[in-house]
């Protein structure tokens, strides 16, 4: 096999990067997420993968991801995935298995070894690692050893535009001995956000070493991925939720796992009196709390409730107004459809979703309310308020969406393959 040793400026070991001459193998890409609490970092996973798979850059991508979810979305062509044993986030951060009834240092050796194992026999040049740089309780570690010593994949760690308040997150990169992993161990940061809505590298007082890793891409523009995805697969409808003609509101609760406030008061809230509403529950919604939602919805004509929903930029790309939690793929899916939007952060057990929100309204681009200020009335009048004001917000003039158009050049400048 025919491969190009190209000499980089790396991560502490100065290795050499093997990247792979296109006319002998393709570029073996692994993207990592751990997915303790909702299923954002591997939508996010999602997306990458697909903006690379349709791009010139000829590909094989295996994402390896903590959300049994993946395996009902649709893959693009050259994209596989391993799901690993579930664990979940509690209120508190602990991590404790979702549906394993084991010890959760058992679970993590499992992971550890699923992850290890897959790197060791996919040999991926590039590993992209998302948000937490040794991985849910530091089941990375012994991979990203491995991958130092062979000296043969470059990694990247990507990092969503807002982590947590500044003094939490310095707390948290101490305790967990980030800087110093960051260093040792990966060779760039992907930093997927606008430095003019939140500037990372400033906010966190990144070290210099650390910070000369960083580039921003831009956020996501969700229509690119939209588009893609209906180019090549049947395109979505309505018929496929069930869901008639007409304006409607849409209520998303992220995966569900602490979205139920959210919900119903959302069911409880009077629309406008041309619009239905759609609430779409998430996976990881107790069973009672869904079941409560579809009472609630069967004594109304006008309110419609899903639960997983494997499409929903689709939902979103419909939707005439959003009312969602402050999750980053929500908020980029409500903000690349310029969509009147109400946000509800969640506040605990991190303050990203607020800052994200705070920073977001100060732009004038969407509307924010605390879960705490959260009542039907409070929703019936930003409703009723937003079908008078009937421009949408100016979204991509204010803020940078290229990062998907991004990520090929990102990844053909680490290798340098002639496309």
């Amino acid at each position: 096999m025919t491969q190009a040793i190209l000499q980089l400026p790396l991560a502490s070991s100065k290795r050499p990067v093997r990247c792979v001459n296109a006319e002998a193998r393709k570029l073996r890409i692994a993207l990592y997420s751990h997915d303790t609490m909702g299923m954002g970092h591997m939508r996010r996973n999602l997306m990458i993968s697909q903006a690379l798979s349709y791009s010139n850059l000829q590909t094989n991508i295996l994402m390896i991801t903590g959300a049994h979810q993946a395996s009902a979305a649709q893959m693009p062509p050259g994209v596989d995935c391993i799901t690993l044993p579930s664990l979940r986030k509690e209120g508190n951060g602990n991590y404790l298995p979702r549906s394993l009834d084991i010890p959760v240092e058992d679970l993590k050796g499992i992971r550890a070894q699923m992850i290890r194992a897959s790197i060791t026999a996919f040999e991926p040049d590039i590993f992209i690692v998302d948000n937490v740089p040794r991985g849910a309780l530091n089941e990375l570690d012994t991979t990203l050893r491995d991958i130092r010593r062979q000296r043969q994949t470059y990694c990247v760690l990507g990092l969503r535009d807002v982590l947590d308040e500044p003094e939490q997150v310095k707390t948290e990169w101490r305790k967990a001995g980030n800087e110093e992993v960051i260093n040792k161990f990966y060779d760039k940061i992907w930093i997927y956000g606008d430095p003019n809505v939140f500037d990372a590298v400033r906010e966190y007082k990144m070290t210099r070493d650390i910070a000369n890793k960083v580039s921003y891409t831009g956020y996501f523009d969700r229509r690119i991925r939209f588009e893609q995805h209906t180019e090549h697969t049947t395109k979505p409808s309505r018929s496929e939720f069930n869901l008639p003609g007409g304006r409607f509101v849409l209520c998303m609760a992220g995966g569900g796992q602490d979205g139920a406030p959210l919900t119903k008061i959302f069911a409880r809230a009077t629309f406008p009196a041309d619009m239905f509403g759609v609430i779409v529950t998430g996976p990881f919604m107790p069973p009672e709390m869904k079941a409560e939602l579809h009472y609630m919805a069967a004594s109304r004509t006008n309110l419609k409730v899903l639960e997983f929903v494997n499409k929903p930029t689709f939902l979103i790309h419909q939707a005439d107004y959003v009312i969602a939690m402050g999750g980053y793929n929500v908020v980029s899916e409500i903000l690349s459809f310029e969509k009147h939007a109400l946000i509800v952060p969640r506040t605990t057990p991190r303050h990203e979703q607020r800052l994200r929100a705070e920073r977001l309204k100060a732009l004038g681009i969407i509307d924010v309310i605390l879960p705490d200020q959260l009542t039907p009335e409070g929703l019936s009048a930003w409703m009723e308020n937003a079908s008078r004001y009937p421009s949408a917000p100016s979204v991509h003039a204010q803020i940078d969406f290229a990062g998907l158009s991004r990520l090929p050049a990102l990844v053909n400048e680490i290798c340098q393959i002639k496309q």
